[in-house]
């Protein structure tokens, strides 16, 4: 790619607009030392099936943007761990991990 190839992707949404949703991924992967029962099911819910939609379109597009692609396919990794985390705090009272926590 030339420079000038370079440039104009550095400065188009295909670049920034992936760049930006890495907060997503970023937050859910800090939020997993967090208590479980802090956890959103519905929000989960809709964070899961927004990085699987939009993991489908970044392929799809064209030219591809893989950029996007991985920003949500570990927004989607995340997002099911946060799930398990979840499904299991619910079910056991306990963190995916073993660890109890509250009442």
């Amino acid at each position: 790619m030339a420079a000038g190839a370079w440039g104009r992707y550095l400065c188009s949404t295909h670049f920034w607009g992936p760049v930006a949703n890495w907060g997503l991924p970023l937050a859910a992967f800090a939020d997993m030392k967090k208590d479980p029962g802090m956890i959103s099911g519905k929000m989960t819910t809709a964070l899961c099936i927004y990085s699987a939609l939009f993991m489908r379109f970044a392929w799809v597009v064209k030219p591809r943007n893989l950029l996007l692609l991985a920003c949500h396919g570990a927004n989607e990794t995340a997002q099911l761990g946060q799930m398990t985390r979840l499904v299991s705090y619910r079910s056991t009272g306990k963190d995916w991990m073993g660890i109890y926590k509250g009442p």
